[in-house]
Formats: structure tokens, C-alpha cells, sequence
């Protein structure tokens, strides 16, 4: 309540009145905490929030000219607060029922609820809506006024735990192809919001049963009806989704209905780990939303490569086209150069964990070059590799089987972490040592006896300078450091 009282003086400008609006309403009836505030106000939006952001020591920020959107973030020690202010003309019931659902649609008279009097404004019947556990249109005309809100209606519904009425899914499934007239960033915001969400591929599931998921991304479209190895329970389009189910049962994030406790009691999980999915990308965008994009596009080019010979389905080559592939799409979607960069490692390299051995455990030295090749998203792959997995098998998962791909990937990481914390942090030769040793000029030769004598120092071939030496001088005999 303490910003609102600092704020509420904007309802003594000069013939302003201020209401509460949207999400924030929403949330104070259903006592959800939140942080985000929208306040529409009868006057000039910008000029009030630019006076408003000294009220409450906060930043303002233009967010929209031509709609006169203005945004005010403060930020504190234990909670930061975002709030955007919006103009309305004439009367406030109007401008509610040309909002998107009855849920966002209602309003509250700012002085009043500082004051502590309660003045709920909700044309919409937007509080009956919210008891009854329905996300209902405001009327037919909501989607051709904002396209974007055709995915937003599927994301309220998942983060909100409510049920799209069934005269808004139809009014959805007969607009989808408004969705293509969205604006590419807000296709990303609102794909990231899913995603980040639990039981995403559900959500997945939702977007498709509304024709808008491959409105979205067409090039999905063609993994449907395409046919598997018979290792695999689902064709390709149904085994990404279930892939993005089973990475979140992975990641202790939701249930998937093919899990069973034992499966996932045997993934290696630590405070690390957790701390590591939670990491951001770019842009506020953390691994574990990323991964699960990933996972929707790990096989896209499967359709483009997909061969028989002899009864046998082969994929020949589908990491590589379908890495090129995911990267033209979010190019498409505006999604961040980090973040197609990061998507692409997960797509080339999401076999290479599993063929890192063909018999037993793998050489310390493959899982040095495995983790330098993925640069940084080493645990990731091999945590979208677990979730490949297991929707090839689906509910023919064996027990004993995963059991022992789990003590693979313990060893793998284990001795990655070794690696890193007690042997490769060691220098054991120089660049200059070579030089001086070995009489060599600075060049691409010394360069690459660096990363030999390191990549053999991973591996324990070598502990010492000296061993260090005479390993370079025996690759310098062999010419194998002068090789293309």
C-alpha cells in the first residue's frame, strides 16, 4: 500500500482522475502478491507519469509514444515495483470493455482504495469470471483490435489457472490467422512467457489445438505424421513437445504423466544445478526456458533429412541442418543474438553426449572436448539429452536402462568438474616456453600445442612442465601440430 499512497497524489492534477486497472485488480481479488501496476488516468499519460516517478523516487521511461504509454520502475533494496500509466477518454466503464478479457476489465478508484474505500468498477463481470475459474473475451472484436491477445489468452490461462470459456476458444481457433500480423518481438515475449511457465508443453499442446502454434512457427507444421525408429513411441512433431514434458519433470518443475518418482530421483540435482537453469541468457531469458525452445526445435530438420534404406529410418545429418534451421527461425522471431547462439549449440550438439562411447564410460579426454565444443552449455545438453531420452521411450522407458545413461552422465559430470576445479586451472607451460624451448615464433603453431598440452593435461596424460615438454616435442616429431 505504501507506493500507493505516494501515488496517489497524481488524482489532484489538474482534472485527472486515476483508477487501477487490469492485472494488478485482478490479482488483489484473488490475493496474489504482485509488483506491476497499471493506472489509468484522464489526462496526459506521459506528463503525469513523468510527475508521478518523482513521487515514488522512481525512473520513467517512454514505453509506447503513439499509444502514450509511459513506464515508471523503482527499484529497492527488497522490492522493485514497474508501473505503467495509461490515458482514457470519457468515461472509465468504456474504456474497460475495450479491454481484452472480463478478468482484466475491471477497475478501482485510486483515492478511494488508498482511502480505504473500495470502489470495484466491473462492467465485464470480471469478478464472477475470476470465482468461476473462466478467462472469458470481452467481446468478439478483442483479437481483431490486438492479435497478440490470441497467444495471451493461452498464457493467462496457464499462469492464472483458468479455463478458456468456449465461445472464447472458438472465437480463437476462428481468428488464428490474425496471429500472423503480430509483431515478431511480441511473438518472442509472449513464446518466452509460455515456455517459462510449468507444464509448458501442455501449453504447447493448447497453442496447437488453436491452429496459432504453426501460425507462429510454420516450419513445425511438417514434423506431424513424420514416422520414427520403432525405439520411438511418438512421431517427431508429438516427441518434441513431450521432450519440453519431460525436461520440466527433469528439472523438478512439474509432473509429467510418463514420470515416475525413481526416474527422477536418479538425475543428478544439486543447489548448483538449479542455480545454474536459473541463469539468464540474455534479455531476462534463463537457460531453462531457452532449453525448453530448444527442445521444440532439436529435430526440426528430421522432415528434410529423413531417408529409408532397407526398412531403416535414417536422419542423416539432421543436428547440423536442423541448428541452421532453428537459427533462421528466431532470427525471424527477433530473438537476441545470445540467445540464437545459445539455441544452436543446444540443437548441433544434442546427440553428442550419447556418442561420446560407443562401449563403457568415455575417456576423460572426449569429455574434455565435449564440454570445449559446447562452450558453456555443456550440463545443458546433456540435461536435453536426458529429456530426448526419455519421450523416445515414453511409458516404454526401461528402469535399468536409465539407470545405467544416468551413472554416464554422473561420470561425465564429475570429471568435468574435476577438470575444471583441480587440473585445468594448473599452467603448466606457456606460449613462451615454447618459443624459447623449441625455437618457434609466434604463431598458429604455438597456439595449437597450447591447446594439445592442455587438452592431454584434461585427459591426466600429463601432470608436469616437463612432461609438458616432452609432450610437445614428441607432437613436434610426429608434425601432427602442423597439420590443417
Amino acid at each position: 500500500m505504501g507506493i500507493l499512497t505516494k501515488l496517489s497524489p497524481v488524482c489532484t492534477f489538474p482534472e485527472c482522475k486515476a483508477y487501477l486497472v487490469g492485472g494488478f485488480v485482478r490479482d488483489w481479488l484473488v490475493g496474489r502478491d504482485t509488483t506491476d501496476l497499471d493506472i489509468a488516468v484522464s489526462g496526459d499519460s506521459l506528463a503525469i507519469a513523468q510527475e508521478a516517478a518523482e513521487l515514488v523516487d522512481g525512473t520513467y521511461v517512454m514505453l509506447d509514444e503513439e499509444n502514450k504509454v509511459g513506464r515508471i520502475v523503482v527499484a529497492g533494496d527488497e522490492q522493485s515495483w514497474q508501473i505503467d500509466i495509461t490515458s482514457f477518454a470519457g468515461n472509465i466503464d468504456r474504456d474497460l470493455l475495450r479491454r481484452d478479457f472480463t478478468v482484466n476489465a475491471m477497475a478501482l478508484d485510486l483515492e478511494a482504495f488508498v482511502a480505504g474505500d473500495v470502489k470495484l468498477l466491473d462492467p465485464a463481470g470480471g469478478e464472477e469470471d475470476l470465482k468461476k475459474g473462466l478467462l472469458r473475451q470481452v467481446s468478439d472484436m478483442v483479437f481483431h483490435r490486438d492479435p497478440s491477445r490470441l497467444m495471451r489468452a493461452v498464457r493467462l490461462a496457464r499462469e492464472l489457472n483458468l479455463e478458456i470459456e468456449p465461445i472464447t476458444e472458438d472465437t480463437i481457433r476462428h481468428n488464428c490467422k490474425l496471429v500472423r500480423k503480430v509483431a515478431s518481438e511480441k511473438v518472442r515475449e509472449e513464446l518466452l512467457k509460455i515456455l517459462s511457465l510449468p507444464y509448458a508443453g501442455n501449453s504447447l499442446r493448447y497453442l496447437d489445438d488453436f491452429g496459432l502454434l504453426c501460425k507462429i512457427i510454420p516450419e513445425l507444421e511438417s514434423l506431424k505424421g513424420v514416422g520414427q525408429p520403432k525405439e520411438h513411441y511418438w512421431d517427431v512433431f508429438d516427441h518434441s513437445i513431450e521432450s519440453i514434458a519431460a525436461l520440466e519433470f527433469i528439472l523438478r518443475e512439474s509432473d509429467w504423466v510418463y514420470g515416475r518418482r525413481e526416474l527422477r530421483a536418479m538425475v543428478p540435482w544439486s543447489d548448483e544445478i538449479e542455480e545454474h537453469f536459473n541463469e539468464e541468457i540474455a534479455g531476462g531469458s534463463k537457460r531453462r526456458t531457452l532449453i525448453k525452445l530448444g527442445l521444440l526445435l532439436h529435430d526440426i530438420a528430421k522432415p528434410k533429412t529423413k531417408t529409408i534404406e532397407d526398412d531403416r529410418i535414417r536422419f542423416l545429418g539432421h543436428t547440423k541442418e536442423g541448428a541452421a534451421m532453428a537459427a533462421s527461425i528466431l532470427e525471424r522471431l527477433r530473438f537476441s543474438n545470445r540467445e540464437i547462439r545459445y539455441i544452436e549449440k543446444l540443437v548441433y550438439h544434442h546427440l553428442h553426449p550419447a556418442q561420446m562411447s560407443h562401449e563403457g564410460l568415455p575417456s576423460h579426454r572426449a569429455i574434455y572436448r565435449y564440454f570445449r565444443d559446447t562452450e558453456g552449455a555443456g550440463i545443458d545438453v546433456i540435461f536435453l539429452a536426458l529429456a530426448d531420452y526419455l519421450a523416445v521411450a515414453g511409458p516404454r522407458v526401461n528402469v535399468d536402462e536409465w539407470h545405467m545413461h544416468i551413472e554416464q552422465v554422473k561420470y561425465i559430470i564429475d570429471v568435468h568438474n574435476k577438470q575444471e576445479s583441480e587440473i585445468l586451472p594448473v599452467r603448466l607451460i606457456s606460449g613462451t616456453d615454447l618459443m624459447q624451448e623449441f625455437k618457434l615464433s609466434p604463431g598458429k603453431t604455438v597456439g595449437k600445442l597450447l591447446i594439445m598440452v592442455r587438452e592431454a593435461q584434461a585427459a591426466g596424460e600429463i601432470q608436469t612442465k616437463e612432461e609438458a615438454l616432452k609432450y610437445v616435442r614428441n607432437e613436434l616429431d610426429r608434425g601432427s601440430c602442423c597439420a590443417a
